[in-house]
């Protein structure tokens, strides 16, 4: 795992702890920089006792260093209200679940799991919440090509996400964020070369400005078939 997110993650442990002092209690690295994505701000849950304003305003006075130094806001909570939050937040933290590493105190996610529940539902939320927001904004976009390039290429980082979701909600268990995202089309029975495509399409080298919109009718059809099997895992 390429080491370059810990000089900053480090560095947040070193400053929340002089705010926080003997109430810190973790500080977790997690999401794409963890993942080894180039460039990609390192996110960090910190973990403490309790949260005050004036604690807020210490850590508002480190923000434009924090962000100089490559680090994403940090997703700071009281250590109790973290806990009791999993069920209204089942993706987000498992996605956290999924890769992480522990930079300070202990591992909170190891004594805790998401209900499987709490992931079915919210699962069904996002994909169709998903679907709606590609068919409302291919209307707005009176179908120029230009538009719908753009749709595809802002909308694939969450269509990974919720494959990702798909793959937890399948009971596949990997760190690698390309072996998850692949696993949840095989269980959603998505074609794997469309899938690369949507994925690929805001990368360098990827496809050229006015080819991602001639995948959207593909695309479309892949959610309408994700909305369908996630609909199935909820009924059962």
């Amino acid at each position: 795992m390429p080491p370059d997110w810990r000089p900053a993650a480090e560095g947040l442990v070193s400053d929340v702890q002089h705010i926080f002092d003997a109430r810190l209690r973790s500080v977790i690295a997690y999401g794409p920089a963890v993942d080894g994505v180039p460039d990609a701000p390192v996110a960090c849950l910190v973990l403490v006792d309790d949260l005050q304003l004036e604690d807020l305003e210490h850590c508002a006075a480190r923000w434009r260093v924090w962000r100089e130094a490559g680090l994403a806001t940090p997703l700071v909570l009281p250590a109790e209200e973290f806990g009791q939050s999993l069920d209204v937040f089942p993706l987000e933290y498992g996605e956290i679940i999924r890769a992480h590493e522990r930079v300070h105190g202990p591992d909170p996610f190891d004594a805790l799991q998401i209900d499987a529940h709490d992931l079915r539902r919210a699962c069904e939320q996002q994909a169709k919440s998903h679907l709606l927001h590609l068919r409302e904004r291919y209307m707005e976009s009176a179908g120029r090509l230009g538009a719908v390039s753009h749709l595809v290429a802002e909308s694939a980082p969450a269509f990974g996400s919720l494959l990702r979701n798909v793959a937890r909600l399948g009971g596949v268990v990997t760190r690698d964020r390309d072996e998850a995202t692949q696993a949840g089309a095989r269980l959603a029975g998505l074609e794997p070369g469309l899938v690369s495509s949507i994925l690929q399409v805001d990368e360098p080298g990827g496809l050229a400005s006015s080819d991602p919109a001639r995948l959207f009718p593909d695309y479309l059809s892949a959610m309408e078939r994700l909305v369908h099997v996630v609909n199935a895992w909820s009924e059962s």
